[in-house]
C-alpha cells in the first residue's frame, strides 16, 4: 500500500492512495494539475495489468487534443476521449493476438474526474466509484461528509446488462447469475475495454 499526502490543486486539495489485492497490481492512477484544471483517473485492470496500462498512458492524451480541438473540456470531449481510446486498445489486441493471445482477456474499468472552470466533470465504465469529501454545511467541528458521484457500471444493474445482451445478440451465455451475481461469461461484472 502507498499514499500521497495532501496536494494543492487549482480547487482544492487532493489524495491519492493504492492498496494492492493481487501479486502483480493491475491497477492504474493518475492526477494532472493546473491552474485551471484537474484531472484525476483511476484505471482498475483486471485479468493482467496491460490495459489499465494502456488507457494510463493513452486516454488523458485523448482528453487534452479533444478539449484543445473544441475549446475547453466538456461531457462530449470525454466520451470521444473514452472511446479513441478503446477503439486503440481494440487495435493493439487484434495486432499482438498472434503472439500475446492472453491480451484478449485483460481489460479495465475507467473511472475519470476533471473539474474545469469550476465545473466538476465525473465519468464512469465499470465498478469503481467516484466520493467526494466535503466539510458539513453548518458544521463548527468541520465534519467531513462522503457524497456519491458516480453510478456503478456493472451487469448487476439491469440496464447495463440489456445494453451487453443487446450487444452480443448471438451469446446467450454473455451475461450468466453465477454464485449470486450477474457476471460477463461467468467471470466479471464490468463490461470494459
Amino acid at each position: 500500500m502507498w499514499h500521497a499526502d495532501l496536494k494543492p490543486h487549482a480547487s482544492g486539495d487532493f489524495s491519492i492512495a493504492v492498496v494492492q489485492a493481487n501479486n502483480c497490481l493491475e491497477d492504474q492512477s493518475q492526477v494532472f494539475t493546473s491552474p485551471f484544471a484537474t484531472y484525476v483517473g483511476v484505471y482498475d485492470g483486471h485479468g493482467g495489468p496491460e490495459a489499465s496500462r494502456f488507457v494510463n498512458k493513452h486516454l488523458f492524451p485523448f482528453l487534452h487534443k479533444f478539449a484543445t480541438e473544441q475549446g475547453g473540456l466538456s461531457a462530449d470531449v470525454i466520451k470521444k476521449a473514452f472511446n479513441a481510446t478503446e477503439e486503440e486498445f481494440l487495435r493493439l489486441v487484434k495486432r499482438s493476438l498472434s503472439v500475446r493471445p492472453q491480451i484478449a482477456s485483460v481489460g479495465s474499468c475507467c473511472l475519470v474526474g476533471a473539474i474545469s472552470i469550476d465545473v466538476l466533470y465525473v465519468a464512469n465504465l465499470g465498478d469503481s466509484r467516484a466520493v467526494l469529501g466535503r466539510k458539513a454545511s453548518g458544521d463548527k467541528e468541520n465534519t467531513v461528509v462522503a457524497e456519491r458521484l458516480s453510478t456503478d457500471h456493472n451487469v448487476g444493474v439491469e440496464e447495463v446488462r440489456k445494453e451487453v445482451e443487446e450487444l452480443h445478440p448471438d451469446d446467450s451465455h454473455i451475461v450468466v447469475y453465477t454464485r449470486g451475481v450477474w457476471r460477463i461469461k461467468g467471470i466479471i461484472q464490468a463490461p470494459e475495454a
